[in-house]
């Protein structure tokens, strides 16, 4: 044999001993004890026992595993330990398996590790971080607008009371499709829950959140409407999720239609109904007309991702909620029962029993 030759055989050795379970390094004690003559002859044996016996060394020196989806972070099976707990495989067709040479990792291969969990925990945890921006960017904006004197400070507070929860909800659909979503969605609302309390109970003082969600500029008054509107929020988010019409227009009836009656009954309300001298007609009228429209906007926004159709038989329904959930706007039950609670629960009963018939 030339020396290139040699060469080539201690190349192709060291080659074979890295993909196998033969290491390299009896071969190099062998070389040190009885020359570079005996290592060639040594390394030539062992590389012709290789080519002889390839078909049974690629058999047993191989390992398989499951062929998984197209979606490489989301495998099909759990893979735990990957040097430690192999599943046990039952060959029924090469075309189910793959069969891959095994490799030495400083980490395992990134198909031992179920990325379901993690990737739909981080979107979520990225849509909550979208939302509360929203609600901070929508009440900063309003605030800057009443400090600037372009808005009244009543106006500004019931616009962000329709807006706020109109814009958490229509995050829903970014969340992903996971259990916990509905619950991790739940901590934005959660989150305001008790910053209410803890501005609502003087244990810190915020003139600005003050001023923008109440009436009077009472920090008590924070725990009353205000704490009642993101307890409904989280209410539906996880009794009434995304897939269900109920939460939808039941946010949207208390968002939209009770805010948009109290702007139009201040502005416009001279005539009140008979049975409450604090509402008018025009007030009612409006929380049913906006309150519907509102609803049904936000239900074809959501039939758009799928989670239900909307057709005539639901759009009725919604206007039968929406003519409930006035009648009771209008009663003379301020001073017994926050308008923020009787609305969105009897829209939530309302529309429980309506949608609960349709077929």
């Amino acid at each position: 044999m030339t020396h290139y030759d040699n060469l080539c055989c201690l190349v192709c050795t060291l080659y074979y001993s890295q993909h196998s379970s033969i290491h390299f390094y009896p071969f190099l004690k062998i070389g040190a004890k009885f020359g570079p003559t005996t290592l060639i002859s040594v390394s030539s044996h062992f590389l012709i026992h290789m080519a002889t016996h390839h078909h049974h060394s690629a058999t047993t020196k191989l390992f398989l595993r499951r062929q998984h989806p197209k979606h490489a972070f989301n495998p099909t099976t759990s893979f735990r330990h990957h040097h430690h707990h192999q599943l046990p495989i039952q060959i029924t067709s090469v075309d189910h398996l793959h069969i891959l040479p095994r490799r030495h990792h400083l980490l395992p291969p990134p198909c031992v590790f179920n990325f379901t969990g993690d990737v739909s925990v981080l979107q979520d945890a990225g849509a909550s971080l979208l939302a509360v921006a929203g609600g901070y960017a929508l009440v900063s904006g309003f605030d800057n607008l009443t400090q600037r004197q372009i808005i009244q400070q009543n106006l500004s507070r019931k616009l962000v009371h329709i807006l706020s929860g109109l814009l958490y909800i229509g995050c829903w659909p970014i969340y992903s499709t996971s259990a916990e979503a509905r619950y991790i969605a739940a901590l934005v609302p959660l989150l305001n829950c008790v910053r209410l309390l803890v501005h609502g109970l003087s244990l810190v003082t915020s003139e600005d959140l003050i001023k923008s969600v109440t009436r009077d500029g009472k920090p008590e008054e924070l725990l009353r409407g205000p704490l009642y509107y993101v307890l409904v929020l989280i209410l539906c988010s996880i009794f009434f999720w995304r897939d269900s019409p109920i939460g939808v227009v039941s946010v949207s009836m208390m968002c939209g239609g009770d805010g948009i009656a109290d702007i139009m009954g201040r502005r416009f309300g001279t005539h009140k109904v008979p049975y409450n001298k604090h509402k008018s007609w025009v007030g009612s009228i409006s929380m049913f007309v906006v309150g519907f429209l509102i609803s049904i906007g936000m239900l074809y926004y959501f039939s758009q991702f799928g989670y239900f159709e909307l057709d005539h038989v639901l759009i009725e329904r919604v206007a039968m909620v929406a003519m409930l959930a006035t009648v009771v706007e209008s009663l003379p039950t301020t001073g017994v029962l926050d308008d923020n609670i009787s609305v969105p629960l009897v829209s939530i009963v309302a529309a429980y029993l309506s949608f609960g018939f349709q077929s």
